[in-house]
């Protein structure tokens, strides 16, 4: 499938035009630009990031794996102190926790790179449609689409302000 890149001066019309090219249906855009800016991530993804996912599940193996850890050794080696219960829950509460924090912060860095799809990006490993200049000052709109669909691409560009449009074969 061929690709467009639309190269802008400012972020704002990169957002409208993401948001448009989004509303008739075309879901392969990517937006590179030299700064984080809050409108370029809304137009592209409105809804919430599945990473939150990988680290509740991190989270709760977490808790899990350290009450679990915890009342098996507990009842492996015990220490009889008075009649209490060897298996005394609010005590390894603490234990819980920390493995709680430890899995569940793995979790969201092996999220962070599936879901992100790193280290190669979206558009895979050598990306054609990448330029040095949208690090320096200049952001760029990709948008890959059917060879039926590039002249409106195209054309949606250009209305949207875009300085340049090429086209990048696959």
């Amino acid at each position: 499938m061929p690709a467009l890149v639309g190269i802008y001066d400012a972020p704002g019309p990169v957002a409208e035009c993401a948001r448009r090219l989004r509303g008739r249906g075309f879901t392969r855009l990517e937006i590179y630009a030299p700064a984080a800016f809050p409108e370029l991530d809304t137009a592209l993804d409105e809804k919430p990031s599945k990473v939150r996912i990988w680290t509740l599940i991190g989270g709760l193996l977490g808790v899990t794996t350290g009450y679990a850890m915890t009342i098996w050794m507990s009842y492996d080696w015990p220490v009889t102190i008075g009649g209490k219960p060897f298996a005394s829950i609010p005590t390894y509460t603490i234990i819980g926790f920390e493995l709680t924090i430890l899995f569940g912060g793995l979790a969201t860095l092996l999220g962070l790179l599936v879901v992100g799809r790193l280290p190669y990006g979206r558009f895979g490993k050598n990306d054609r449609a990448y330029s040095a200049r949208f690090s320096a000052e200049e952001f760029g709109l990709v948008v890959e689409c059917r060879e039926r669909d590039v002249q409106e691409v195209d054309a949606l560009l250009r209305d949207h302000q875009a300085k340049e449009v090429s086209l990048v074969e696959p």
